[in-house]
């Protein structure tokens, strides 16, 4: 019930000298970030790698230029705020002084968008190249913060649609009919764990990427996190390769490949006895049945492990046999390697069987979410016209991606899923009217008291200021 004197509508609007913010949410990020040292990491590179000052701190040329770390903190903000993502935001940026009393940030240091470009021109392939090391940084981080009994990653690539883009270089047409960038992203849960930006011309299994990448991930996993977890990768039919499967079974990890029902092995699924087959159920009302048996195709060396499986079931309805979707799926799982024992001790024998190995597949589904969610997060469109400063953007982005990532669980899993898509959590968390005082030599962010209780903000900004998982080291 309104009250009896007080008058409802709006005469007028006025501007206000207080210091005001549309971006509360902003504080316990920043805070978070100091916290868990990213900054002390980024700013550790060029001592640590030898790369003849091609480090991160050398971009900076002059004392009078902005810092290198307070470069990254609001470029990492930019990407979290997700406003605008054209650079010239970062001048609408420098002219509020709330937000940068929000992000922790004297007005006097808040960029350009032309020290922001310049900043990201300073990128040369050797710069770009640490980006790689600070995502597997980020990677054993969040192992040991979890600590998880096995490692399931994915690996695909991701087409970034600069279609209307002019002169960029490294913008070729890709399988999707568009002309864009093509990364291979390797990811695990909703973190990418590494990626190599390339042209868009540049196919899944191109060069020998992938065998590399992989056999660092491994590599790092092992020294740096557990030495015998369980490692098991899953990819789709573009990595269809005898030489990645010989790679991935000397690395000792395991492999689920999509592959191509050829004639003859539908000739082998046909001749299996209906006995054999096994059902596999899932949520959404579809049922497949799987059987397995080995296949060597022309020029392998030894057969390999086939999962084939039917539709017979979807929507809760059944399926003529000549309409069942047919799918095969190549794997070293369930063939008696040491793996198999790995497996079974953490709880995972279901992943040896025929119906687990489709089910690992069909997983790939959710992980390929997480292209959704970082172009949702940045933007495909890159800024630049030469190569290097686009690799320097996008890798920034993924950084801030598997940051915002970590925060959601860190810190405000309690408040919100941490599977939202970023503009739920923006619109939920970020987008919060707050006012910025400064009394008693303190400077204090005040919220509306209903935000405060929804969100539970003093224990977010406790967590925040203490994260509950050990920081970078």
């Amino acid at each position: 019930m309104s009250h009896p004197r007080r008058k409802n509508k709006i005469d007028r609007i006025e501007p206000t000298s207080e210091n005001l913010t549309g971006r509360a949410g902003l504080t316990p990020w920043v805070r978070y970030l100091e916290r868990i040292n990213i900054y002390q990491l980024l700013d550790r590179y060029p001592n640590e790698v030898r790369l003849h000052g091609a480090g991160f701190g050398s971009i900076r040329k002059s004392s009078k230029g902005i810092k290198v770390a307070e470069a990254f903190k609001q470029l990492l903000c930019f990407f979290l705020d997700g406003t605008d993502p054209h650079l010239t935001y970062f001048d609408h940026l420098a002219a509020d002084s709330g937000y940068a009393s929000t992000i922790e940030t004297d007005p006097g240091d808040m960029v350009s968008s032309h020290q922001m470009k310049r900043f990201l021109n300073g990128f040369s392939f050797c710069r770009n190249f640490l980006f790689r090391r600070l995502l597997q940084d980020l990677f054993v981080w969040r192992l040991q913060a979890q600590n998880p009994p096995v490692v399931l990653l994915d690996l695909d690539t991701m087409v970034m649609d600069n279609d209307d883009a002019r002169c960029r270089e490294g913008v070729d047409p890709t399988y999707k009919k568009r002309k864009g960038f093509q990364p291979l992203q390797l990811k695990w849960g909703p973190y990418v764990v590494d990626a190599v930006f390339r042209r868009g011309k540049k196919h899944s299994n191109h060069g020998q990427t992938v065998i590399r990448t992989m056999t660092h991930i491994v590599d790092r996993i092992r020294k740096e996190y557990a030495p015998n977890v369980p490692i098991v990768l899953t990819v789709d039919a573009g990595f269809f390769d005898q030489e990645n499967f010989r790679a991935f079974e000397k690395l000792g990890s395991g492999y689920v490949c999509g592959g191509k029902v050829y004639n003859d092995i539908e000739q082998r699924a046909q001749q299996i006895p209906e006995q054999d087959w096994q059902p596999l159920d899932k949520e959404d009302g579809r049922c497949y049945l799987c059987a397995s048996f080995g296949d060597q195709r022309g020029t392998w060396d030894k057969p390999r492990r086939v999962v084939f499986t039917r539709l017979i079931r979807k929507d809760y309805h059944g399926v003529l046999s000549f309409a069942q979707d047919r799918k095969v799926y190549y794997t070293n799982l369930g063939e008696g390697d040491p793996l198999d024992q790995l497996l079974k001790a953490v709880g995972k024998a279901s992943w040896l069987t025929p119906p687990g190995v489709a089910d690992l597949a069909h997983g790939r589904g959710k992980d390929e979410l997480r292209h959704r969610a970082l172009k949702e997060f940045g933007t495909e469109k890159l800024p630049f016209k030469r190569f290097e400063p686009n690799t320097a953007f996008y890798y920034t982005m993924v950084v801030a991606f598997n940051l915002l990532e970590a925060f959601k669980r860190d810190v405000t899993e309690e408040s919100i899923c941490p599977d939202v898509y970023p503009a739920t959590f923006r619109r939920m968390f970020l987008d919060i009217a707050g006012k910025i005082i400064v009394t008693g030599g303190r400077t204090l962010l005040k919220v509306a008291r209903a935000v405060w209780e929804r969100l539970n903000l003093q224990k977010i900004w406790d967590q925040a200021n203490s994260p509950p998982v050990a920081a970078l080291v």
